[in-house]
């Protein structure tokens, strides 16, 4: 990683990783074009001169750069002072502090943090203004794509949600874009075929017996006709221009996924997801890609079923296979977040937060993730980053106060605690072992 802290902070994210062809997402400096360059601001307050390239490749990444510009294949060591420099200038201080513990307790030298950390003191943190270059064009932009009128398969599973399927399929009525299918696996008990009766959509019906979301989608890539795979989930809204947004995003940037972007029901598209950027993370519920890709990368990993991260899984397969992905604030959707049906019903709200106090944290399935790609000590530290604050329920991961209640709380019953990351390790294991379960697009 350009910067060594980002271990701490970011242990599992995607830009950790070189591609398998040995890039890093982050642009040389020296190649990124005038246009961009005006967008960043240079911070001589770093020691090194190769920490202040580094610092100007992360500014273009986090603003918005998509380009072709030479990535780094590798990346020289930066003082300790410098990296402080770095996390205190893009990280909350606690987060700052935090990583200067487990630097102390890692038997780092004490004087050097200790004086790196203080020295930097005086660095405050910067709030990233996203880089417009790419608003004017993209407005004025028409899409050959589009013109071209190519097959569109939008796939949904779904399971038990006709109350909330009814809003998204008169969405899909209203599109403004028409040459498109939607395959929808069924998995409800009991199943209604009489409810799709009345729709005006090329609907084909697949009626799945097994309660799996990700053989179901598999069954529906397997059987659109479509040139492009739009995914779609069976609790959102969108808009008339969905898969019109989808096309020209994937037209203007010459990319081969469009990766949507969601936001809760009741509010705005959050400003670090509201503006065009290189895909750091895949939703299987807001996407369109060739159905080529699937060709490339191959079908979604059977090891999540009833569980999470398979979409996290895929998109890092994405990554790593050079294939371009771009975040997409134009093809949004709202996220209704059904308090029944369709995952709910197979034991989690979120990766780190199982229905059960007792059932293993986080979901084995997102360490059978996270140490199949990133190792076992990118786990841990991904596990002591995430787990304290994941001790309160879903609906108050928002609430700063509560989350670090939580870290207090977490300390109180330890002991249940390393009970649960000790099921989650050894189940994780056992996946592991087993092996992935991805099969190849014939």
């Amino acid at each position: 990683m350009l910067f060594d802290f980002l271990k701490y902070l970011q242990p599992t994210h995607y830009f950790q990783l070189y591609t398998h062809t040995g890039k890093s997402v982050f642009p040389k400096t020296e190649d990124l074009p005038k246009q961009i360059l005006l967008h960043l601001e240079a911070d001589t307050r770093f020691k090194s001169e190769l920490a202040k390239d580094y610092d100007l490749s992360w500014q273009a990444i986090q603003k918005g750069y998509i380009g072709d510009a030479h990535t780094y294949e590798s990346f020289d060591d930066i003082s300790v002072r410098d990296n402080y420099h770095f996390i205190r200038k893009y990280f909350n201080k606690a987060w700052v502090f935090y990583v200067l513990i487990l630097r102390l307790f890692s038997f780092k030298n004490p004087l050097k943090e200790i004086s790196g950390w203080y020295k930097t003191r005086g660095i405050a943190r910067v709030q990233i203004n996203t880089i417009s270059v790419y608003d004017v064009d993209y407005e004025s932009f028409n899409s050959s794509l589009i013109a071209n009128n190519p097959k569109i398969s939008v796939v949904i599973p779904t399971l038990n949600r006709y109350n909330y399927l009814k809003d998204v399929l008169s969405d899909l009525e209203n599109q403004d874009y028409s040459n498109f299918e939607v395959l929808i696996v069924d998995q409800s008990d009991p199943f209604d075929e009489t409810f799709y009766k009345d729709y005006k959509l090329d609907i084909q019906l697949i009626k799945q017996e097994e309660k799996a979301l990700w053989l179901a989608r598999n069954n529906a890539v397997r059987n659109a006709n479509g040139t492009f795979i739009a995914l779609s989930e069976d609790d959102v809204r969108i808009e008339p221009d969905w898969i019109s947004s989808h096309l020209k995003c994937l037209d203007f940037f010459d990319a081969q996924v469009s990766a949507g972007v969601f936001y809760p029901e009741g509010q705005q598209i959050p400003k670090e997801r509201s503006f065009f950027t290189v895909a750091s993370q895949f939703a299987t519920g807001n996407a369109m890609l060739y159905k080529d890709v699937f060709r490339t990368v191959h079908l979604f990993d059977r090891q999540f079923e009833r569980q999470r991260m398979g979409d996290g899984e895929f998109g890092l397969r994405l990554f790593l296979a050079d294939i371009k992905s771009v975040s997409n604030p134009k093809a949004s959707c709202i996220d209704v977040k059904a308090g029944e049906g369709g995952l709910r019903e197979m034991g989690s709200w979120d990766a780190f937060r199982p229905s059960n106090f007792f059932a293993a944290r986080p979901i084995p399935s997102v360490l059978y993730f996270f140490r199949r790609y990133f190792g076992n000590k990118a786990s841990r530290l991904a596990m002591l980053r995430m787990i304290p604050l994941s001790i309160f329920p879903y609906q108050f991961k928002k609430n700063k106060p509560l989350l670090v209640l939580g870290v207090l709380v977490s300390v109180l019953i330890l002991p249940l605690v390393f009970y649960q990351v000790f099921k989650s390790w050894s189940l994780s294991s056992k996946k592991i072992k087993e092996g992935s379960l991805i099969k190849e697009l014939a």
